[in-house]
């Protein structure tokens, strides 16, 4: 929020943020909002003649109420009014507003862009500021297209003064990321690079961004900027830091900047010009040698600045791999860090000293802290740095050290080990120990090793067949074929594994390929002789001889992250998940998570999803909902008159609109939005849920100017429903006492909602009224969905496993394969499940790109216990989605509700 000072005179504000400061609860926070949005609102329809400072007064109100975590959907335009305004504050605040309430297609957009093409026309270098930081927040298409070809021109400009270059650079990078084909090339390309030479160090450092955006696509249109970029280099490296004052960060002179040119520098090759490079050189050098000095502050932002622009300068020598006395130092400077007590530096300097290690100018220099390195690999705490120190081992192992690291190596595994038995034992075991234990046990093993192992075959199958459902489809292939091997090569384990492929989880499954294995695997079983099965089952051949991935990636990769991607070489599990389906071809955009979870799960400025057009009718939708199902109804209610007509409930239902389940499937993620609408009548929901009760506001608006007649809503049950929800207290609160809804009016219906036992149909509410004398009849589904009454609930990973191990049942598992029909985004998935009512569990799986959560489903008569397991495939744009509840129906039901909301 700007700065209220007493000059700008907005005491109404301060007087209100006072009494929101002030207030005692959260009940009093919500009252004292909802009063003055009530006058805020009056104050905007009522008063045309609105002077610049009010609108302003009252728009920096509404802001403050929005940052507070409510919703906000009136104010809009009067913001875009201020933006017309010739004052600064005035103009500031509509600028504000807009960057952070108006959506990217909004309507309002046009207007928007008139405003901001006259404050750019302007010349008035704070009018121009604001409007290229409107442009960079919003950031949509429509603004791309329309000052695209404008921002550079503003750019490059020789009379643009230093804040408006700055931001225009920002702004031109923000569209470019966003809109790529709409930022057009010219001759202003070679005018930016220029830029670097600028006597404003702010305008620099934004340039420098801008073109090593602009660069990874058109390199040779931006290949000057090297020379450039060396000597604006130089001077800041060879500057005391007294030179640049205002850009020094605790005794580091232009650090950020200093990151961004050595950046920009990796992504060409070493400078040709022998002037450049040599410069180029000398800087690298004087920043290896201020590395070695005595730090100048003991403070850590000190040594956090100095060792971003070491790293950098480190992975800038790694990259042109050209100077051999420069990757010597580098190594050198890297070893001091092997030990050092900051985890951060040494996992960076073992990353960068796995890529030197490749080096045939370096690999000697990286050979000389051998000792260091096996020792971490025994003293070190973290998981991270383990794993690089035996990536770097690795990388350094030769003839000449082989021996020694092969066995220190060997004593370590050795002397460490936690025992000689089977690691799939672990609770949670990573799927690539499953997939490489499914295949020794049933490929490699011998009958004469049985004497040496404590464990039966029955118990090795158990303990492989108990993380099989855990497994992507790729590795309970290969599973399948392991437990056909153990019939062949352990007899006794016939029954029990026949058993498992007899089940419909497996004779019946969704994917083909495990369905045919299983099929036939049963059939073999049981029609081939000992001798057939043996030769059909014989040992595959050994495999040939291949170059190690990890080899590979090492001779490939030139940069300090090649530690990172060391691991990679092996197959992401999820990758074949869901077999050879085809991938979806949606381009359906992904909404926001807020999108999806308005009300009590909201996040702090959720949309809305009402129709702007009828804003002023459902006035309080997306107000602040009661706290909690027994308490006080919302502030929208004293509105309205007590006295009216109790809310009928018919056991005769009658037959809902075509796209009843449509608008059902919208609510069953959020609590709060906008049921219906057509040219007559609007219709909002606003609930809220606990245990096995819940509480619903149903908001009928009239669209037109006239009278709704009889206005009259039923709620009935389909089918046996009465049986397992239970309306009580109905009550549909009206003006007047007869039914009547006056033109441009809005009546609330509050429902108090029992959960009896569980159920699959959705309650129907029927309207009827008179419009004009024409009876109007509309049917529709509640949003009341089993899954409201789903609880979260937290769990270890241990318990998890043993409550999936005993919902083994096939009957308590369902399952389902499906494509995506939007992006697959984590936080809008992870917003989803929540929103369905799950806990999301977090580091319970062994596939961290998979979701787990876990609930109970409150009703009066039980409780029903459920975990889900929700597996993505972004290569196919698939997901998998298993569910295990004690109750058959509850499985396949809230499976069947949560996949459609992908």
């Amino acid at each position: 929020m700007p700065a209220v000072s007493k000059g700008d005179g907005m005491r109404g504000l301060a007087v209100f943020i006072s009494d929101i400061r002030n207030c005692k609860s959260k009940e009093a926070e919500i009252k004292r909002i909802n009063k003055e949005l009530a006058n805020i609102r009056s104050k905007f329809k009522g008063d045309k003649a609105l002077d610049g400072y009010s609108k302003k007064k009252y728009v920096c109100k509404l802001l403050f109420i929005f940052l507070l975590g409510h919703d906000i959907d009136f104010g809009h335009m009067e913001a875009v009014n201020l933006l017309s305004s010739n004052k600064y504050t005035e103009k500031q605040i509509g600028y504000l507003f807009i960057s952070v309430l108006v959506n990217s297609n909004s309507e309002l957009i046009r207007l928007i862009n008139n405003a901001i093409k006259n404050d750019l026309a302007s010349r008035n270098p704070t009018f121009m500021c604001l409007a290229l930081h409107c442009i960079a927040n919003v950031g949509s298409r429509e603004m791309a297209e329309a000052f695209a070809s404008e921002i550079p021109r503003i750019l490059v400009a020789g009379d643009t003064m230093d804040s408006v270059k700055q931001s225009a650079a920002l702004c031109l990078l923000r569209l470019y990321k966003t809109s790529p084909d709409l930022v057009p090339m010219g001759e202003w390309t070679s005018r930016v690079v220029h830029l670097l030479n600028d006597q404003h160090m702010g305008v620099v450092t934004a340039a420098v961004s801008l073109i090593a955006c602009l660069c990874k696509k058109n390199p040779d249109d931006f290949k000057t900027c090297v020379s450039l970029a060396v000597s604006r280099l130089s001077r800041i490296v060879s500057s005391a830091s007294t030179d640049l004052q205002d850009y020094t960060y605790y005794f580091v002179p232009a650090p950020w900047l200093s990151v961004k040119l050595l950046r920009l520098l990796q992504c060409y090759p070493p400078p040709e010009d022998a002037a450049v490079k040599g410069r180029l050189v000398e800087c690298l050098e004087t920043i290896l040698n201020k590395a070695q000095e005595p730090p100048k502050s003991k403070k850590v932002q000190h040594s956090n600045a100095k060792n971003a622009i070491l790293f950098e300068a480190i992975s800038l020598i790694i990259h042109y791999d050209s100077e051999p006395n420069l990757l010597v130092r580098a190594c050198n400077q890297l070893g001091q860090f092997l030990q050092h007590r900051e985890t951060n530096l040494r996992y960076l300097a073992l990353e960068s000293m796995c890529t030197l290690a490749s080096s045939e100018f370096s690999h000697e220099a990286v050979k000389t802290h051998i000792e260091t390195v096996i020792n971490a690999l025994k003293t070190e705490a973290r998981r991270g740095c383990r794993q690089r120190v035996a990536d770097l081992l690795y990388a350094m192992c030769d003839r000449t050290n082989a021996k020694q690291i092969v066995l220190k190596v060997a004593i370590l595994a050795e002397k460490y080990a936690s025992g000689l038995q089977l690691a799939l034992q672990a609770p949670a075991c990573h799927e690539e120990m499953e997939t490489v234990g499914g295949y020794i046990l049933g490929e490699l093993w011998k009958p004469h090793c049985r004497r040496s192992c404590s464990s039966s075959p029955l118990v090795q199958f158990n303990l492989l067949h108990s993380k099989f459902h855990l497994c992507s489809v790729s590795t309970r292939a290969l599973l399948l074929s392991t437990y056909i091997k153990f019939i062949n090569l352990f007899p006794e384990t016939k029954g029990t594994i026949q058993e498992v492929l007899r089940s419909d989880s497996q004779i019946r499954n969704a994917d083909v390929e495990l369905q045919q294995r299983a099929v036939e695997y049963l059939k073999l079983s049981s029609i081939a002789s000992t001798d057939v099965l043996a030769t059909v089952l014989e040992e595959m051949p050994p495999f040939p001889e291949r170059e190690s991935s990890i080899l590979a990636k090492l001779k490939k990769k030139k940069g300090p992250g090649a530690g990172s991607e060391l691991d990679d070489g092996k197959k992401d599990p999820n990758s074949e998940i869901n077999g050879g389906m085809e991938p979806s071809t949606s381009t359906a955009s992904t909404p926001s998570p807020s999108a999806d979870l308005l009300g009590l799960r909201a996040a702090p400025g959720a949309a809305s999803g009402a129709a702007s057009g009828a804003g002023n009718l459902l006035v309080d939708v997306f107000s602040d909902s009661p706290s909690g199902a027994t308490g006080l109804v919302s502030s929208a209610e004293d509105n309205f008159l007590s006295s009216g007509a109790a809310a009928s409930v018919s056991e005769d239902p009658a037959l809902p609109i075509a796209e009843a389940d449509e608008l059902l499937n919208k609510f069953v993620c959020k609590n709060n939005g906008v049921l219906f609408e057509n040219q007559l009548l609007q219709i909002g929901v606003k609930s809220e849920f606990r245990q096995n009760l819940g509480r619903m506001y149903l908001f009928y608006g009239n669209k037109t100017s006239v009278q709704f007649q009889s206005f009259t809503p039923t709620v009935s049950y389909p089918g046996d429903l009465q049986n397992h929800i239970l309306f009580v207290n109905g009550c549909l609160r009206t003006k007047a006492v007869e039914p009547l809804v006056e033109g441009g009016a809005q009546v609330q219906q509050v429902l108090n909602i029992e959960c009896l036992s569980d159920f699959t149909e959705a309650p129907l509410i029927n309207i009827k009224f008179r419009y004009g004398g024409t009876l109007q009849n509309l049917t529709l589904k509640l949003p009341i969905t089993v899954n409201k009454f789903f609880q979260a609930t937290e769990m270890q990973s241990q318990d998890f496993f043993q409550r999936w191990k005993q919902l083994s049942l096939p009957q308590q598992e369902a399952q389902k394969i499906f494509k995506a029909n939007h992006a697959m985004d984590s936080e809008v998935t992870k917003a989803k499940l929540l929103g369905f009512g799950s806990a999301l569990l977090e580091k319970v799986d062994p596939n961290p790109d998979n979701y787990v959560g876990a609930g109970i489903i409150q009703t009066k008569a039980l409780q029903v216990g459920c975990l889900l397991r929700l597996e993505p495939n972004g290569q196919a744009q698939m997901y998998r989605l298993t569910l295990r509840t004690s109750k058959e129906s509850v499985s396949k039901h809230l499976c069947e509700l949560l996949s459609q909301q992908f």
